[in-house]
């Protein structure tokens, strides 16, 4: 007989113990698998949706009020699913504090719309960029470089300078009994504050009631399409069509803010060539500078970056501070004690023969009251930016799965009753007790700016505009209500929160010399 059906023969016996020790192997660790292994949390709880749509169809446009009532049902963190997009809201301090401080570094990615992407070069800009070295070489340019206690220290006079000529015109008005609307004077001194501080140094003085003229429109109309919902977000396999022609028209908006920053660069070139002495007169000259010395740097600054940050600083430095006064003057126009206590204060510390300088501003706690408390009702940016977790997270014992877009309902937790006594109330007396409560994001029950990695990088900028604003608006003039005229203190939703119905005030001035309004 041939030796090798023998050959045969005999591997097939000896396979047998091995194929015995892989079934075995498989079966114990399918075993495992099923009956070992620690099953994964469940999603957050939430309504119900339809099939392609989700929860879309159920929205309300006032989302900081639907999310607030929704928490009610479901607790203080669910999901909704949004066309295709995963999204979950949080309203508790404690929540927030686990994505902000506890997960801080894996929640640091933004959930980036794509009007976002088309208003800021791509997304490079601190607002949108993801976390990462780029992000980290642009933040800390503009904190250290930019944002500084040393630099805004250097550039008071331009913002004195806005506020007395602001100030000016109101006594005019005041004079003429002629009422003013509240907010856009507002959204002047602030677009002027910001431009002067941005290239105050690099456009000619006869061309900025020009741009600044071109800058309202743009930045209103910027806003407004941040905060449209967009359909190509909830799915982004029709985005291409972009079917509501959203992004088509972010992009003329940011083609005319691209063009003023084109001339404001040009002109700044142009200076430089003629009178090259070193010194920056304002941010674009702090930027182009850097851009220069940073040529080897591992990630350069490109002049695209320069302008994202200009675009992230003119968005951020005007409608934002605008509707924090606006709010702020509607609140205590409302409540004539409160005025009245901050004018005492003013008087005390300014003196009625004097007027307003940022020097005065540390002195003023009940101004700074009156901010905290003006943020902590009307938050500026009511569900912050939202966040994206990098990989799979566990939050308040549920699964958050990598990619969900997380919001944080700030105008929620301002108003939870466990932590906030008479939370609808405006008063800013609580912030003279509870000192504790600042603006660098440590408190998770007060969270205006937000809080860890991506916290506003401006926050300083902000409040320095804010007190100075305000504390000279108070101590300047009384304010009435014209006849014919209603103050009403409801919010509008959107990605900026606005007072609904604009603020018309007839400015009366207080001051018995009127030299010092001029």
């Amino acid at each position: 007989m041939s030796p090798i059906p023998n050959l045969f023969a005999d591997n097939r016996i000896n396979l047998t113990p091995y194929a015995i020790l892989i079934l075995t192997a498989i079966f114990s660790v399918f075993w495992w698998y099923l009956f070992k292994r620690q099953p994964q949390p469940p999603l957050p709880p939430g309504p119900r949706g339809l099939p392609i749509v989700g929860n879309l169809p159920f929205l309300d446009p006032d989302l900081h009020n639907y999310f607030t009532n929704i928490a009610q049902k479901y607790g203080p963190i669910f999901k909704l699913n949004l066309g295709s997009k995963l999204t979950v809201v949080v309203n508790s301090p404690s929540l927030a504090r686990e994505i902000l401080k506890d997960q801080d570094i894996n929640f640091s990615n933004r959930d980036v719309p794509l009007t976002g992407r088309a208003a800021t070069y791509g997304g490079i800009d601190i607002v949108w960029l993801p976390y990462g070295a780029e992000w980290r070489m642009l933040r800390k340019v503009c904190v250290l470089k930019l944002l500084s206690r040393k630099t805004l220290d250097s550039f008071y006079e331009l913002r004195r300078k806005e506020i007395r000529e602001r100030t000016r015109y109101l006594y005019q008005q005041g004079q003429l009994e002629s009422p003013v609307n509240v907010g856009d004077q507002l959204f002047l001194t602030m677009m002027n504050l910001t431009m002067n501080m941005l290239w105050g140094g690099s456009v000619k003085a006869e061309e900025m009631e020009s741009v600044g003229t071109e800058f309202k429109g743009v930045i209103s109309e910027i806003t407004r399409l941040l905060g449209e919902p967009n359909v190509s977000d909830f799915f982004p396999w029709i985005a291409r069509f972009d079917l509501q022609g959203l992004v088509k028209k972010m992009r003329v908006c940011a083609h005319e803010l691209d063009a003023i920053f084109d001339r404001a660069i040009e002109h700044m070139q142009r200076l430089k060539s003629r009178d090259d002495d070193g010194e920056c007169k304002d941010f674009l000259q702090h930027m182009m500078k850097l851009k220069d010395q940073e040529v080897d740097s591992e990630v350069p600054i490109t002049v695209n970056h320069v302008k994202a940050v200009l675009m992230d600083m003119v968005v951020g430095g005007t409608d934002t501070s605008t509707n924090t006064i606006e709010f702020a003057m509607a609140e205590l126009i409302s409540k004539p004690e409160l005025i009245k206590r901050a004018q005492q204060e003013l008087d005390e510390v300014v003196g009625k023969d004097n007027i307003v300088e940022e020097s005065h501003i540390t002195r003023l706690p009940y101004i700074l009251a009156i901010m905290k408390e003006t943020l902590r009702l009307y938050p500026t940016i009511p569900l912050l930016v939202p966040h994206r977790p990098a990989e799979t997270a566990v939050v308040g014992g549920y699964t958050i799965p990598k990619d969900t877009k997380i919001f944080i309902n700030v105008w929620s937790i301002h108003r939870d009753p466990n932590v906030w006594e008479n939370p609808t109330e405006f008063r800013p007396e609580r912030f003279l007790d509870n000192k504790s409560c600042d603006f660098t994001g440590t408190d998770y029950s007060f969270l205006p700016f937000g809080s860890g990695r991506r916290i506003c990088a401006g926050v300083a900028l902000a409040e320095r505009m804010v007190l100075y604003t305000l504390a000279t608006l108070l101590h300047s003039f009384d304010w009435k209500i014209p006849e014919g005229h209603v103050l009403d203190l409801e919010d509008k939703f959107g990605i900026v929160l606005k007072l609904k119905t604009p603020l018309v005030a007839l400015p009366v001035p207080r001051l018995s010399d009127s030299n010092l309004y001029l």
